[in-house]
């Protein structure tokens, strides 16, 4: 990659004076070094649980946006340009992600906005950008409704909003893969399935009991877990009942650590396999019970194995950074940097400066971002979707995730 290790810098919280509107103003257009040598202020918008608990997943991204917003300034990526970064804690909340997506929105300096991390969170803050012409690219988002319609899985696909972007392969192609892997690779055939009720995790279970019962395996029993509960032993009882070879839980690692551990405790020592909902080390600490052989799937190959990511790493090293990049920090830096080139592919063609419509001009431009990532090419199809479809099963072994098996789906 062409970046550059950073100075240790703070994030900066804007609220600008610069006026960049959707449908553009009665000022002329505006960007360029300016005679006292100044920049004109691009922010780049985040939202994330940044605090409850999921916010080791959340800071790691608002710091990998960071460091993309800090690498595009000390490297003068967009001449004239200055990226600055808003971030904003959604604590996983629908409600609070759409007044975040609001507060943003009245944010005249802001022209693209990365996040957030779950998918019912977006579906609340969707329509507001939308209605802006202001771009969100989500690091982490994978049900298949926010890109391609709510009929998706009926063959009838349609974007509903032209805004929004994601870097993150969705749950089709990992529902399918985790499926292939557990059938084929580990060898169960008979799987208990549980997901948490949310929009990510019941969508995931969905996708992966149908693949699971297409290649001739069975779903011997189906139940469903509360976020943010504790106990989980009823669940735990009827997947020891139910004879299961292994359990597969849609949702987040809060509730799949603890079920997992319970399963164990209830006497049924069998692998426990998730999505990237759970591919965290908070997972495995949740557990009082060795969990030895959970799985989980999680988008892309390791960052660590990336020869694409080893600027990022080093970088974020320096930056100083208090909390880990986790399990998106790569894909959110690649995010940030695609809303940093369509920024340069905007102002490139305005004769180096910012034209008053840049929201509406950098939606069209991230649609035509191409460029070797952190997590490899980034470039986007016609539904907004990543066209990298790379993914990777890991296993608990030694108290940590070590991948197992990296591949791209090609089904």
């Amino acid at each position: 990659m062409r970046h550059r290790s950073l100075l240790v810098l703070t994030t900066v919280i804007t609220t600008g004076a610069l006026t960049l509107t959707a449908c553009g103003s009665r000022d002329e257009a505006k960007g360029g070094d300016k005679a006292d040598g100044s920049k004109t202020v691009v922010v780049i918008g985040v939202d994330a649980p940044l605090t409850g608990s999921l916010s080791a997943l959340g800071q790691g991204i608002k710091n990998s946006v960071d460091l993309a917003a800090k690498t595009a300034n000390k490297n003068n990526e967009v001449p004239g340009i200055e990226f600055k970064v808003e971030a904003l804690d959604d604590q996983a909340v629908p409600a609070s992600g759409q007044a975040n997506a609001t507060k943003l929105v009245g944010n005249k300096d802001v022209v693209g906005v990365v996040g957030p991390l779950n998918s019912g969170v977006a579906q609340q803050m969707q329509g507001v950008f939308a209605s802006a012409n202001l771009a969100q690219v989500s690091p982490a988002n994978t049900n298949p409704a926010l890109s391609q319609g709510d009929n998706w899985g009926k063959g009838e696909f349609k974007r509903p909003f032209k805004t929004y972007f994601r870097t993150a392969a969705t749950d089709v192609v990992q529902g399918k893969f985790a499926a292939q892997y557990l059938f084929k690779d580990a060898g169960k055939k008979k799987v208990f399935v549980v997901d948490d009720k949310q929009t990510y995790g019941a969508g995931l279970a969905a996708i992966f009991s149908d693949e699971f019962k297409k290649l001739g395996g069975e779903v011997v029993g189906t139940d469903h877990v509360t976020v943010k509960e504790t106990d989980f032993s009823s669940t735990a009882d009827k997947v020891k009942a139910s004879g299961a070879d292994s359990v597969y839980f849609g949702g987040q690692y809060p509730e799949g650590g603890l079920l997992a551990d319970q399963v164990k405790k209830a006497g049924a020592n069998i692998p426990l396999m998730g999505g990237d909902g759970i591919q965290d080390p908070a997972f495995i600490t949740a557990s009082g019970e060795a969990n030895e052989g959970d799985l989980s799937t999680s988008i892309g190959y390791p960052v660590e194995k990336l020869p694409t990511a080893k600027t990022f790493i080093a970088d974020y090293q320096a930056g100083g950074y208090k909390d880990p990049y986790a399990a998106y920090g790569g894909y959110s830096y690649d995010a940030g940097w695609s809303v940093v080139q369509a920024v340069k592919a905007v102002v490139a063609a305005n004769g180096g400066k910012l034209p008053t419509d840049a929201r509406a001009k950098v939606v069209e431009a991230l649609g035509k971002v191409s460029f070797e990532g952190v997590t490899g090419k980034v470039a986007f199809d016609e539904y907004g979707d990543t066209t990298n479809k790379q993914l990777t099963v890991y296993k608990v072994e030694g108290g940590k995730w070590v991948d197992v098996k990296s591949d791209t789906f090609n089904q």
